[in-house]
């Protein structure tokens, strides 16, 4: 160690990251951006276009995020507004980023559920202990989430299967892939140097972390300092050889409360 203040790295998609970059800069920290997930669009067609055209139809509608929630209403050059949902359709945000991200495209505030404030943890789990009720036998429910490199449904399946053991009928459609970024030169040479000198990696994702690895396999990372935003994406980069500093929920205000406490 070096004994300097550390440079942090925000390795969220390139749309989110320059805000991250932005309020820790604010706050008097070195920041840079690495975005390792490139969020592409999928096009507004088949199942995804049906289920944006008839959103009033759905009684819940569950966005897994706040990209979920941009590329389901501006996915096409004539997406709706959220405005369009039917008057008792509710939106469920796992996050405060994906409430955000409701509240702009227009969803009325009072029809977003989405877990506490003083949650321990902004996931499915701390969302089903929130709207478990709205769910009865029958009850259909839409989940928009994001997909793999070729467009299947990727991620956690947690909250889908809740949903059914309760009686509900799931529906998921694919708004965006998460694929993989290609680092340019200037992003190689920060990767490398990162690894040596102090600076700490902000993880929000364990598929972050697998991608950087996949990036660079022959790196090591035993020097490399890193905070994370869950226990499972510790796990991921203490497998990869980081040592994990800090655990803060995965709102920016955590997350920099915690990198003060380095800096």
């Amino acid at each position: 160690m070096n004994g300097m203040a550390p440079r942090f790295i925000v390795t969220r998609p390139a749309l989110t990251a320059a805000s991250w970059v932005d309020a820790l800069r604010a706050h008097g920290m070195d920041a840079c951006s690495m975005p390792l997930i490139e969020i592409v669009p999928e096009p507004m067609r088949g199942a995804l276009r049906q289920a944006r055209d008839h959103l009033a139809e759905w009684p819940v509608v569950m966005f897994v995020s706040g990209n979920a929630v941009r590329c389901f209403f501006g996915a096409a050059p004539d997406a709706v507004s959220a405005r369009g949902a039917g008057a008792a359709t509710r939106a469920w945000a796992p996050g405060s980023g994906t409430r955000a991200a409701l509240i702009r495209a227009g969803w009325p505030e009072a029809r977003i559920d989405s877990p506490v404030k003083t949650a321990h943890q902004f996931e499915s789990e701390s969302l089903w202990a929130q709207a478990a009720s709205q769910v009865q036998p029958g009850t259909r429910v839409l989940i928009v989430r994001g997909g793999d490199a070729a467009g299947r449904v990727a991620g956690r399946n947690w909250l889908a299967e809740q949903i059914e053991a309760a009686g509900g009928a799931v529906e998921q459609v694919v708004a965006y892939r998460r694929r993989a970024p290609e680092l340019t030169a200037a992003q190689r040479s920060l990767l490398v140097t990162a690894c040596e000198d102090n600076s700490v990696w902000l993880f929000s994702s364990a598929e972050a972390i697998a991608h950087l690895s996949a990036l660079a396999p022959q790196q090591r990372w035993s020097r490399a300092r890193a905070i994370v935003t869950h226990e499972r994406i510790g796990d991921a980069a203490c497998k990869l050889g980081f040592r994990v500093v800090g655990e803060a929920r995965p709102a920016l205000a955590d997350v920099i409360a915690t990198a003060e406490a380095l800096a």
